[in-house]
């Protein structure tokens, strides 16, 4: 996993969970906490509620990406930037600087000002948004969207916000953004909860990754909690997520999100080891989609995928008949079976999985039904 530095930050696996606070120079922003329009309070409140409760990072925003209002123009965030740049070079605590913006106009100001990397929140549907924060080797955050200024994440599948983020390539100092939350119409709570399911698959596109899941829908439908009450939720998603390769995580809660980071982190297994300048890394590949992804990216096969993945599943209160079938199915195959009693563990690759299915009779419908969803698991 390549690492990123952020103006002197280290963002990626060598490094602890980072915490992106949020400021807003927006009036339309819908957290009035962190609305201002003096840069004096702005700044105020970042050395106190951001960094003082441990931000890394102060994201700014200019306008709100939220779909219900009308999108600036860059000339409009333009005419807000005076304000957020005030504010910055006001604030006294220590902390990297990032400007929130679709407009590579915006980003450039924004970096001759003073702000140290860009979240860009269109993924690069401006094109020059990648030359810009490449020539000027700051980090990016591409946060996954469509080619379209006006639908900031406007996009559903897991499979498509995985080709989004790919769409018009990564700078070397790119951090990428599932782009969690009700960005279109058409996205429903189910598709964040899948892409938090596969969060650990975007690791394949050899980025640190950034999730914004503060008190969102998909986590506050779960408890049945409002915003204001759904705190709970979110710190226990961010210890998830961190322990699914999260590298920052972006939140209005400070001081508590970076808690739940933190022990999101010391549980992480530690999967590098390096040996001079060669690094070897277990990765954590659980599906054939995942192993996919991985040999996409280092030109690999299909067939390699479905033989890649080894896993192991326990079967229990088998039936004599169902023992006796399943062991039957496993013979002649590279699949291993083991154990006794009414308990069995089912070791082998999705390839080998399905010829142990395939070889199983038809006289045990329950048998058949747990094998089939076995072969499913692991695609």
């Amino acid at each position: 996993m390549r690492n990123v530095d952020a103006a002197g930050l280290g963002i990626g696996d060598d490094h602890p969970p980072r915490i992106m606070g949020v400021l807003n120079v927006s009036k339309e922003s819908p957290y009035e906490p962190s609305v201002f329009d003096d840069a004096g309070e702005a700044a105020a409140y970042v050395d106190e509620e951001l960094v003082g409760e441990g931000a890394d990072i102060v994201d700014v925003g200019l306008e709100s990406a939220n779909k219900r209002f009308d999108v600036l123009s860059a000339e409009q965030e333009l005419d807000r930037l005076d304000t957020a740049v005030e504010a910055m070079h006001s604030v006294s605590g220590d902390a990297v600087f990032s400007i929130e913006t679709r407009y590579h106009e915006v980003a450039e100001a924004a970096l001759d000002a003073g702000f140290d990397m860009v979240n860009d929140i269109c993924g690069f549907a401006d094109p020059e948004m990648p030359r810009v924060c490449a020539e000027r080797d700051v980090a990016v955050v591409k946060m996954a969207s469509p080619p379209d200024l006006t639908r900031p994440g406007a996009i559903e599948q897991v499979d498509d916000i995985y080709d989004a983020l790919q769409r018009e390539g990564l700078t070397d100092k790119t951090i990428i953004d599932p782009a969690f939350g009700g960005w279109s119409e058409e996205k429903t709570l189910a598709d964040d909860r899948e892409t938090f399911h596969r969060l650990r698959e975007f690791r394949a596109l050899d980025r640190p990754i950034l999730v914004s899941i503060n008190r969102k829908n998909f986590l506050r439908d779960l408890a049945g909690r409002s915003t204001e009450a759904a705190l709970p939720v979110s710190l226990a998603a961010t210890a998830m997520a961190v322990e699914r390769g999260a590298h920052v995580v972006r939140t209005h809660d400070v001081a508590e999100t970076r808690d739940a980071a933190l022990v999101g982190d010391a549980f992480t297994r530690d999967r590098v080891r390096r040996a001079g300048d060669v690094s070897v890394e277990e990765l954590d590949v659980t599906t054939v989609g995942e192993m996919r992804r991985h040999l996409d990216r280092v030109d690999g096969g299909s067939e390699t995928a479905r033989r890649g993945v080894v896993r192991v599943f326990e079967f229990a209160d088998l039936s004599p008949m169902e023992r006796e079938t399943l062991a039957d199915a496993t013979r002649g195959t590279n699949a291993t079976l083991a154990g006794s009693g009414s308990h069995r563990l089912l070791v082998g690759t999705p390839a080998d999985l399905e010829r142990v299915v395939d070889a199983t009779s038809a006289e045990s419908d329950a048998l058949d039904a747990a094998l089939a969803a076995v072969e499913e698991i692991v695609e």
